[in-house]
């Protein structure tokens, strides 16, 4: 199943006789530049509108000439175009050793008129027209770039004028201004989107990388300078995205730098770069992740080593994903955000990473999510296959193919959900990434016990969240996690990866916005320690640990109560979005616990986005901590929501009268696994997770089991299902065995609530046992006051102590409480005469643990 699927751009020639077409350029407004071969061996140059679909032709020489390089202005006024005129036999045979080898000229095409020529010499020439900002319209001129093999590159100012009936010319006469832009590269990169030349000059003993940017007032400066560690001794001058040469020489191509730089809109910059290798069979490449402050150099022992199958690795822009490809051997995805983790890149073999249409490595991506082919000189537009990546999520065995193929759906399916929201399909898209995400979930319910090295549900809630929060604000993303893995110390099988710390690109700009702005703040984030700036747990289970225990002294507090007024705003917040009857028996009740813990993420989250986020504003940081929370008990709700349905349980399986079947068993499972990573991460859960949980575990598991999943905090006790439990269930002796477990292991304010729901001589026995022993504490401290309330058991005004005998008469008390017997007034037994047959065992079993009292026992 290939992962990587290509929709090919330029599917046809614009006329039956005409040769192969080729294309040459790629402009910034998205046209394509392409050439052809007449009937006549005419060479045609045309453009190719992607939105229209729409091909229009632009000039045509009358004989068969190779073009190197072609460009065209924004207004399709003027042509630039470099080609060779005669090859270097052609011109010996044809004694034309005083002709240059190549020409490049500037052509008015509005309508076809005047051809000027820029350049007659024997080294090859680039062209490129600069765009202007696509809404500004009154411009007079248009600026060009010339390329030299020499190694310099230099701007021409072409000022033309309108004449009759819409004519258009170039203004000057005589020469044109020009102005040097770089000397000395040995490689240069066009970036035709935003307008930025790239380029490497060598630098003492390494290479620099800068970059010069171009503005739409006719200025240009060099904006940012980067050492690299990479040898540039003895390569030839290379070009990328300048013209596409399909002849070019196989030996010259050998010894220049095979080298990219890619840009994200997030502020990513990356430079991929292939490296020599001396040993059969091995490949080397690195990426420079410049935004991070490091790069990475990946060994890759190869399956098959045929020596006519190896060539240079060729590098995509996915945006999110830089891709490394090696024809028939690899593709290799790698996180451009996160690359610290080498299990987010998702390494590829086989059929899985086979590209069709893609066998050889002449590959070029002028554009993001798009390639050419530059040996054969068709264009191609490249994404990530849905089907493909979630089948081989389902089949992967290891951990590092599941983690990578987990991230990289959750953000495929996210950024492409955007962008398609951006243009108004949002509603026609709505079920078919819940279809998507319900697969994500039903492959991580059958995979929770395969996973070894992660767990699937913090992984899935954690990056579902961060890819859903990220596109909020700017710089969001520093903030959340995004992952629930500090390291991870697996590997892949046939690739070795190490990793160097690089200085920091020096930026040099005022008031830029853009990606400029975005890379700066990437950097900063690096100077200032990133991995503290992300949002961790530890400070949320303190202080929730420590309310929990301080349940009773601060209930009432001021800060108690902003707290659950945060929680009640998180509820009602997601109310809003699932008015729908739901399913799953959730956020039917009240929890307490749950409530706490939802109010201190909310708080705690608000505070740490403040500290960093001071000028997006209070309000929308509340807005963003809501929506953060409230997906995420959402995100629980919706797991529930799809393990329900596979198991096609009904909404409500409370009633105890018979035993779970093999689809609730399954059920409980995968809820004590999200149980479990909501502990790990301290994550709330929605009201009602812990009474549904528990009653799944009283149907299901055997009464030992149960027990002991009590004890060990895997089921909590909540006063709904232990109310309906009491109520509902007869009194068997197998049930009364349960109503009795559960009872004595209530909290003791839990018990007051419900013990009065089973009307059982067992409960009246441990109702008598509680209030015996408080009174006997209260003796034993010498603080038992003439009159106490026992919140709602017995008043103890019924029954009056005597001070000459306390003892006595408490055991007396003992005695009709653990007999069941009717309680007598104090006068029907005068002087403390207690009945024959009173048995003072239940009390002696009372007294071992309790403090000692003054005098003998009686």
């Amino acid at each position: 199943m290939k992962i990587l699927c290509l929709l090919i751009l330029i599917i046809s020639d614009t006329s039956e006789n005409s040769s192969e077409l080729y294309v040459v350029n790629v402009e910034r407004n998205g046209k394509i530049i392409y050439t052809w071969k007449g009937n006549q061996r005419n060479t045609h140059i045309g453009l190719y509108d992607l939105q229209t679909k729409q091909n229009e032709h632009l000039y045509m020489f009358e004989r068969d000439l190779r073009i190197i390089s072609c460009s065209v202005n924004n207004e399709r006024t003027l042509l630039a175009v470099s080609f060779r005129q005669y090859t270097e036999e052609e011109r010996i045979s044809r004694l034309l050793q005083s002709v240059s080898k190549y020409l490049t000229l500037l052509i008015e095409i509005h309508p076809i008129n005047n051809v000027r020529v820029l350049k007659a010499v024997d080294s090859c020439v680039r062209v490129q027209f600069l765009y202007p900002v696509e809404d500004r319209n009154t411009y007079t001129g248009s600026r060009l770039l010339l390329v030299s093999e020499d190694k310099y590159v230099e701007q021409f100012d072409v000022h033309v004028v309108a004449e009759e009936e819409h004519k258009v010319v170039i203004q000057n006469s005589g020469q044109l201004p020009r102005a040097r832009v770089a000397d000395d590269l040995i490689w240069a990169q066009w970036d035709m989107m935003e307008q930025r030349l790239f380029y490497i000059v060598p630098k003492e003993s390494r290479s620099t990388l800068k970059c010069v940017q171009f503005y739409p007032d006719e200025n240009f400066n060099s904006i940012l300078e980067s050492h690299l560690d990479i040898s540039v001794n003895g390569t030839q001058l290379k070009l990328v995205n300048f013209g596409y040469d399909y002849c070019e020489d196989q030996d010259v191509a050998s010894k220049s730098l095979n080298l990219q730089v890619f840009t994200s809109k997030a502020g990513g910059l990356c430079v991929c770069c292939s490296l020599p290798s001396d040993i059969p069979g091995e490949i080397r490449y690195s990426i420079y992740f410049l935004h991070k402050g490091y790069n990475k150099t990946f060994t890759v022992s190869l399956e098959r080593t045929e020596s006519h199958q190896l060539k240079e690795v060729a590098f995509m822009n996915l945006d999110y994903y830089v891709a490394a490809y090696l024809p028939g051997q690899f593709l290799h995805l790698l996180n451009i955000h996160h690359p610290d983790l080498l299990c987010y890149s998702l390494f590829l073999t086989g059929e899985d990473a086979r590209i069709d249409m893609l066998q050889n490595c002449s590959i070029r991506s002028p554009l993001t999510s798009t390639v050419l082919d530059c040996h054969v000189g068709s264009m191609y537009a490249v994404s990530i296959s849905d089907s493909a990546l979630l089948q081989f999520l389902q089949n992967s065995k290891r951990d590092s193919e599941r983690l990578a193929a987990l991230h990289c759906a959750l953000l495929h399916f996210r950024h492409t959900e955007d962008l398609e929201m951006e243009v108004g399909k949002d509603l026609s898209l709505s079920f078919f990434f819940s279809l998507i995400q319900s697969k994500i979930i039903w492959w991580i319910s059958e995979n929770l016990s395969t996973c070894h090295s992660f767990d699937p549900i913090q992984e899935f809630i954690i990056a579902s969240l961060y890819c859903r929060m990220r596109p909020e604000t700017h710089n969001l993303d520093k903030l959340l996690p995004y992952t629930s893995l500090l390291d991870w110390i697996g590997i892949i099988p046939g690739v070795t990866c190490a990793t160097d710390i690089i200085s920091l690109p020096v930026l040099e700009f005022q008031n830029s916005k853009g990606f400029w702005e975005k890379l700066n703040s990437n950097l900063e984030s690096v100077k200032y320690a990133e991995p503290h700036l992300h949002y961790h747990n530890n400070v949320l289970r303190r202080e929730w640990r420590n309310l929990s225990e301080e349940r009773e002294e601060r209930k009432t507090t001021a800060y108690l109560r902003n707290i659950f007024e945060n929680a009640k705003k998180v509820l009602s917040h997601l109310d809003t979005w699932d008015s729908e009857e739901r399913l799953v028996p959730l956020f039917q009740e009240e929890d307490y616990q749950q409530q706490l813990l939802t109010g201190l993420m909310v708080a705690q989250l608000k505070d740490h986005l403040m500290r960093h986020l001071q000028y997006v504003g209070k309000k929308k940081i509340d807005q963003i901590v809501l929506d953060y929370v409230a997906n995420l008990l959402n995100l629980i709700h919706r797991i529930m929501k799809q393990v329900w349905r596979r198991y096609q349980l009904h909404s409500c399986t409370f009633c105890f009268d018979e035993r779970g079947s093999a689809g609730e068993f399954a059920v409980f499972h995968i809820m004590s696994r999200i149980l479990e990573a909501a502990n790990g991460m301290c994550m709330p859960l929605p009201p009602g997770f812990h009474t549904l949980h528990l009653g799944l575990g009283v149907r299901c598991l055997p009464l030992h089991t149960l027990l002991h999943y009590i004890d060990s905090g895997v089921l909590h006790l909540t006063e709904t299902c232990v109310r309906k439990l009491l109520k509902d269930l007869d009194d068997t002796e197998e049930n009364e065995k349960l109503k009795f477990s559960i009872v004595t292991r209530l909290p003791e304010a839990l018990s007051q609530k419900v013990r009065q729901f089973w009307n059982h001589p067992i409960n009246a026995n441990l109702i008598a046992r509680k209030y015996v022993k408080l009174l006997l504490e209260k003796l034993g401290n010498r603080q038992i006051p003439e009159e106490r309330s026992t919140k709602g058991f017995i008043q103890q005004s019924q029954f009056p102590i005597s001070k000459s005998c306390p003892r006595m008469h408490i055991s007396v008390l003992c005695y009709f409480f653990f007999s069941g017997s009717s309680l007598l007034s104090p006068q029907q037994y005068p002087g403390g005469t207690v009945p024959s047959g009173v048995e003072f065992e239940p009390l002696f079993a009372v007294l071992p643990c309790l403090p000692s009292a003054s005098g003998p026992a009686t």
